[in-house]
């Protein structure tokens, strides 16, 4: 072979996308051209300079406010925000789909959020007749939702020991007797407020957003009703086909656009688009959202932005430790500089649905008054969310047997005035983030398939960002522990000092042991068997030595694992990314900022943690994380000053911020380098998004 080509690397897989040879790479010592060697050559360089010798047309024509032209999206699993980015607040609607359908609807079934008790007969009967003190020591073992439970009530009266507060005896059984005897009010139609509910007479073939969740009976109207995005990725376990997926989202975007902005079609392609994604995103994710706004769409152009770092924008910080709880999803990133440290990304698989659903277990145990709830039916949803915006709360001093009343309002029904009583219902349901064995991890993931890679991407490779630094400082107590070798027959000495040598370089791992010890998850949310593998802590701190771990398991086991290889991403022998979803908020914050470097960093970031989402509106949400972090991290960080909760601007929704925070950044002067044009995402596709959004 002629010196200076490289040898070629053999494909060992025997599979291949094309026939095609594809040839060497060029020499380039052999090349005496310039070509490509600067920036001012890129493709960037000389769109950038045929647009500065163009006509500025748009920003002369007229005197428009900064920001006019750019629209920004962001999109929940629960509420999609739309605007321009010279608006004050978005346009908040909900991310629901409801089409008309010519087959007969079939009515859903609702996943479980949290764990119930297994006989609704007795929910209320652990309660009842039983002291405080009862909790802790008389736990049923035929239903471990009550041990679930009992662990909740106990971390909560433990709070209440250590800040002096007063407990009411027999509180659970008075709440329980004046709920089911309580009858409710009728209101009269002409003293309440009517709901215009749609009902079969309704013709439209596609309702979105408020008037979807108007529909009385769904099923009866021949409607079917869905949400297009669930947590930070596509809703595939209620849609069949991704087209379907986009389709419902094009639908919502332009009927905002032309209902709520005034915004024809023939007017998308003088507008730019900044678009809000997940901090722990999903390349075929922002693939298609990119895919859909400037071809499908036919926007201007486009820029992707972080939600984290959008809320730092939001905020008019630089450095915080970002913690968004959403419907469905919690996200945690820590943001430096203007930089969303990629190691620091954390997501937990729950949220505010997870509160509401689990406040709704708890007063069914109460004898809830409104006994024919069905939380199938979005009035009823309505009815819990807006009782866990007035009764929920983190503050340890709200505990108290107090009254409240709700409205419900149904479909061809007078509007009812119910009264409740409740007593630490209102704080166990949000305690649910710090003690999440009560949620349902598993029954979560089912029925979702992942969304397709396009081909191409494939063969250029796409970053295996699926595993975070913090995702492993998380789960090495669940790590299995390497099975060490057989020993070998002593035949020589030389052999018998390698084995020595072993036990040395290779000591038990006690001291990581203790140090993991505060940032333990409950050992029943591990999908690991505790019988079958050792529950040690071990050091993986290289990701080479990730796929020598063997796992040292029990003896039916081994052999059933002998010939198993990990085939989770990362090259993990447990799927790192589930079970860290399962950790609660407070070890998952702390975790985060142990992953951005040594103790220096976790101080500066635990002394900068900004809660944003609707769920950060909760009474008392501050205190309780500052409380629940400190004790986390004095003991085992040197020299921690005190834990701050970093409020939100004064009159900014949390809910919002980082929507107003890519609404900043579409109006700074800088975006301008940042714009992805659709003959750009034509050419380069994702790799456009790579290279001009810095941050991805």
């Amino acid at each position: 072979m002629p010196r200076g080509i490289p040898n070629a690397k053999r494909d060992e897989t025997g599979m291949r996308y094309t026939m095609f040879n594809v040839p060497l790479a060029f020499n380039p010592k052999h090349g005496t051209s310039t070509y490509m060697k600067s920036d001012s050559q890129s493709l960037w360089a000389r769109n950038a300079l045929r647009k500065g010798k163009g006509p500025s047309i748009e920003e002369n024509a007229q005197d428009q406010r900064r920001g006019s032209q750019v629209i920004v999206i962001h999109p929940g699993s629960r509420f999609i925000r739309i605007g321009r980015a010279s608006d004050v607040n978005p346009v908040t609607i909900p991310c629901v789909v409801a089409r008309k359908s010519k087959t007969q609807v079939v009515s859903p079934e609702r996943v479980s959020l949290v764990s119930r008790p297994r006989d609704a007969g007795e929910q209320a009967t652990y309660a009842d007749n039983r002291g405080l003190e009862e909790i802790s020591e008389a736990v049923p073992r035929e239903d471990p939702f009550h041990a679930k439970l009992a662990a909740i009530t106990v971390s909560l009266r433990d709070r209440m020991r250590f800040y002096k507060l007063r407990v009411t005896p027999n509180a659970t059984k008075i709440a329980s007797t004046f709920n089911e005897q309580f009858r409710p009010e009728q209101i009269p139609e002409h003293n309440d407020y009517q709901t215009d509910w749609i009902d079969e007479s309704c013709s439209e073939e596609i309702l979105i957003g408020e008037k979807a969740l108007r529909i009385g009976d769904p099923i009866s109207s021949s409607y079917m009703v869905k949400w297009p995005i669930y947590g930070s990725n596509f809703n595939t376990r209620d849609y069949d086909s991704l087209q379907m997926t986009l389709c419902d989202l094009e639908a919502i975007i332009r009927s905002t656009l032309s209902e709520k902005l005034d915004m024809a079609p023939s007017d998308y392609k003088n507008y730019s688009v900044v678009l809000v994604i997940p901090d722990f995103y999903d390349r075929a994710y922002v693939r298609e959202w990119v895919d859909l706004l400037v071809v499908s769409m036919g926007f201007k152009q486009i820029c992707a932005q972080q939600e984290s770092l959008a809320a730092t924008y939001g905020a008019g910080i630089s450095n915080a430790c970002i913690v968004d709880i959403g419907a469905t999803t919690t996200s945690i990133a820590c943001v430096d500089e203007g930089l969303v440290l990629p190691e620091t990304r954390m997501s937990l698989t729950m949220g505010g649905d997870d509160i509401t659903e689990f406040l709704y277990v708890l007063l069914r145990r109460i004898k809830f008054p409104y006994r024919d709830i069905n939380l199938n039916r979005s009035y009823d949803w309505n009815v819990l969310e807006d009782l866990k915006s007035r009764l929920c709360t983190l503050a340890d001093g709200d505990v108290a047997l107090n009254l409240y009343d709700f409205i419900v309002r149904r479909p061809g029904k007078l509007t009812e005035k119910y009264g409740l009583r409740a007593y630490d219902e209102i704080i166990l349901a949000p305690m649910c983030l710090f003690e999440p064995r009560v949620i349902e991890f598993e029954r979560k993931r089912e029925n979702f398939h992942p969304i397709s890679y396009n081909v191409s991407e494939e063969i250029i490779g796409h970053q295996g960002d699926y595993v975070t630094n913090a995702m492993v400082i998380s789960t090495q107590h669940l790590m299995p522990v390497p099975q060490p070798s057989p020993p070998e027959p002593l035949t020589t000495p030389q052999n018998s000092l390698s084995v020595a040598d072993t036990e040395l370089e290779n000591p038990p791992p006690m001291i990581v042991e203790s140090d993991m010890q505060p940032m333990d998850v409950d050992s029943t949310s591990a999908s690991v068997p505790l019988t079958d593998v050792v529950n040690e802590v071990i050091d993986v701190e290289d990701d080479s030595k990730a796929h020598l771990l063997q796992p040292q398991v029990s003896q039916p086991a081994q052999a059933q694992s002998a010939s198993s290889t990990p085939s989770f991403p990362g090259g993990y022998a447990i799927d790192v990314c589930f079970e860290a979803s399962k950790l609660p908020l407070d070890v998952a914050i702390f975790n985060s900022a142990r992953a951005a470097g040594g103790d220096e960093k976790i101080r500066k970031y635990l002394q900068a943690v900004l809660v944003i989402g609707g769920t950060s509106l909760i009474p008392g949400m501050a205190h309780a994380l500052e409380s629940r972090l400190q004790a986390i991290a004095t003991p085992l960080v040197p020299n921690m000053e005190k834990v701050q909760i970093i409020p939100p601007p004064k009159e900014v929704d949390p809910r919002v911020l980082a929507w107003k925070g890519a609404a900043v950044l579409g109006k700074m002067d800088s975006v301008s380098e940042l714009w992805v044009t659709p003959s750009d995402w034509d050419i380069f596709g994702m790799r456009a998004l790579k290279e001009r959004c810095f941050y991805l």
